[in-house]
C-alpha cells in the first residue's frame, strides 16, 4: 500500500456512506420489522455483495464504461427506480406480520444483488470513492480488493445495525394501525430515495 494513511479515511467515508438512511437502509428496517434478523440475512447478505462487487468492479475500470456509455446509467436508473417503487408498494401494502408472514424468507441474496447493482445511487457513491483514493495504490487488482472488502464489510456492519433498528421497532408495535402507519411511512421514505436519482 503506496498511501496507508489514506486507508483511514477511506474506511471513515466507507461507514458514513453506507450508515446514512437511503434504499437499502429502509429495506433493511422494513425487513427487520417484518421478519426479524435472522430471516433478513440473505437481503443483507446480497446488499452487502452487491456493495462489494460495485467497490471491486468500479476500481477495476466497470465505472468507466458507465461514463463512456451515459444510456448504461440511464436504463439502470429506470430500472432501479421500478424495483424501488416496486419494493415500496409491496412494503406499503403489508400489515402486521403474521405467523406465515414471519415465516418467509426476506428478499433473497439475488434481490439484494439486484437492489444495489441498479442503484445509481451506489454507483456514484462507490465511483467518487473509488476516484477519490484512487492512490491508495498502485495496483489495480489490490485497489479493488481494498475497495471491495471496504464497502462489503462496512455494508454488512451498518444494514445489520439498520435491519435490528427494524426488529425493535417491531416490539413497540401493538396494533394493525399502528403497523399500518409505519409501513407506510417506510413505503414512502424508499419512494423519496429515489427522487435525488432523477434530480
Amino acid at each position: 500500500m503506496d498511501h496507508p494513511e489514506l486507508l483511514t479515511a477511506l474506511i471513515a467515508f466507507v461507514v458514513i456512506a453506507t450508515i446514512t438512511p437511503g434504499g437499502a437502509t429502509t429495506l433493511a428496517v422494513a425487513s427487520g420489522a417484518q421478519h426479524g434478523f435472522r430471516r433478513s440475512i440473505t437481503l443483507i447478505a446480497g446488499m452487502a455483495g452487491g456493495l462489494c462487487s460495485l467497490g471491486a468492479g468500479s476500481a477495476i475500470g466497470l465505472g468507466t464504461a458507465i461514463h463512456t456509455f451515459p444510456q448504461i446509467q440511464m436504463i439502470m436508473q429506470g430500472l432501479g427506480s421500478a424495483y424501488l417503487l416496486w419494493l415500496a408498494w409491496m412494503i406499503a401494502r403489508s400489515g402486521p406480520p403474521s405467523a406465515t408472514a414471519s415465516e418467509r424468507p426476506s428478499i433473497g441474496v439475488a434481490g439484494g444483488l439486484l437492489l444495489l447493482w441498479l442503484n445509481p445511487k451506489a454507483w456514484t457513491v462507490v465511483l467518487a470513492a473509488t476516484a477519490a483514493f484512487a492512490n491508495l495504490t498502485a495496483s489495480a487488482t489490490s485497489l479493488a480488493i481494498i475497495m471491495g472488502l471496504a464497502f462489503g464489510v462496512a455494508g454488512a456492519i451498518s444494514l445489520s445495525v439498520w435491519c435490528i433498528g427494524g426488529l425493535l421497532l417491531s416490539r413497540l408495535l401493538r396494533t394493525e394501525r399502528q403497523w399500518h402507519a409505519v409501513n407506510g411511512l417506510l413505503a414512502i421514505a424508499l419512494v423519496l430515495s429515489i427522487v435525488p436519482l432523477w434530480l
